[in-house]
């Protein structure tokens, strides 16, 4: 039921028998009507000798205007409805929960699949420059040979700190999804089934994206690692076929001084 209470106080400055005479100080109780209305019948029950109150009366109906016309300032008690009882507002919050951690997760995934990509994209560089300093053993003069290697060792660095940026997103993002899992089980044991099944499967595609992406950085760390085998292979011939060519040109310069 909807109430309205209105207190109305008249004072007057004629005498106290006109106050007995017109005592208005009452607390009018007004059901399911609106103000506006409820201002109409006090006006069309006024009394004649409200007319010789004077002064203090107009204020009274100027209040009762205003108050009309500004909606009034009124009590409205209400009934809590059942879609505000403790199981459903309950159902609600976890629901928030959910979105709020999907959001976390996705945003989490996402920056780990950049990383990752970030990080590959820097391993295959390194690939790239080690085999062409490998094709090129031998015919390099010291300066280019050293400029390179300058190149190769900067590559490295990068190499590093992206594999470093991976570490960082990839434990954020697993604390991500332990959040994901915590709120879907707390959503499915407070009822709301649909708010945990979403997390659920949220969870799943950010696992298999998450997933594929590492197959990608897993694949050019093999190439790496055999890109290094390779390298010291290399080295490991070149550096023989130097040692045996010194030592042929070692005889000869014997025999010459002979």
């Amino acid at each position: 039921m909807f109430y309205c209470y209105i207190t109305l106080l008249c004072y007057s400055s004629s005498s106290l028998e006109d106050i007995r005479r017109f005592p208005i100080c009452h607390l009018v109780l007004i059901p399911n009507q609106s103000v506006k209305s409820s201002a109409r019948v006090l006006f069309s029950c006024k009394k004649p000798a409200v007319h010789r109150l004077g002064k203090w009366t107009n204020v009274l109906y100027t209040s009762i205007a205003s108050l009309t016309a500004g909606s009034a300032l009124c009590a409205v008690p209400f009934k809590q409805v059942d879609t505000l009882s403790h199981d459903s507002l309950i159902r609600r919050a976890a629901s928030l929960v959910t979105d709020s951690s999907s959001t976390f997760l996705s945003q989490t995934t996402l920056a780990l699949i950049d990383a990752i990509t970030e990080y590959s994209k820097a391993v295959h560089t390194l690939i790239a420059l080690q085999r062409r300093y490998l094709t090129s053993l031998g015919k390099l003069s010291p300066a280019e040979e050293d400029s390179i290697w300058q190149v190769i060792l900067g590559q490295r660095a990068e190499v590093n700190d992206r594999h470093d940026e991976c570490k960082r997103f990839e434990s954020t993002w697993v604390s991500a999804v332990k959040m994901c899992e915590t709120a879907a089980e707390a959503a499915y044991t407070s009822g709301a089934e649909h708010a945990s099944i979403t997390v659920r499967t949220n969870v799943q595609v950010a696992l298999s994206q998450v997933e594929e992406a590492q197959k990608l950085s897993a694949d050019a760390d093999k190439k790496l690692a055999e890109t290094k085998v390779m390298e010291i292979e290399r080295v490991a011939k070149y550096a023989a076929a130097q040692n045996n060519h010194d030592e042929e040109e070692v005889p000869e310069a014997y025999l010459r001084e002979d």
